[in-house]
């Protein structure tokens, strides 16, 4: 039987900005963005970088195009999506310590 939730179909959004924030009304754009990410479900993983957890490739593409339709006018901004088995292979550090990976999300599926 087909496992729906394997490590392979599991996807996360990754979005990476560098946006300006020289004047007041540019700060409260890059702060609108952020909100509206956060709305979406996006958790900050560092502090220009969201992270969204999708249980399909589908999911993760709806997520994908609606960050697409908050972009910015101005500043950069990266979208990767990523299998949660690639992401299970991330190393974080803090200092030169190793810390344990993210707690893997459990998604329960009802039909």
């Amino acid at each position: 039987m087909y496992n729906r939730l394997s490590a392979y179909r599991v996807m996360w959004t990754l979005v990476m900005y560098d946006l300006p924030t020289e004047t007041a009304l540019e700060r409260k754009v890059a702060a609108k963005f952020r909100k509206l990410l956060m709305k979406d479900g996006f958790d900050m993983f560092q502090f220009s970088l969201y992270l969204r957890h999708s249980p399909s490739a589908e999911n993760a593409m709806v997520h994908r195009n609606r960050v697409i339709h908050l972009l910015p006018e101005h500043g950069k901004v990266g979208i990767l999506q990523i299998t949660d088995k690639q992401f299970e292979n991330m190393e974080i550090f803090y200092g030169k310590k190793a810390a344990p990976p993210p707690a893997i999300i459990q998604q329960l599926e009802l039909f």
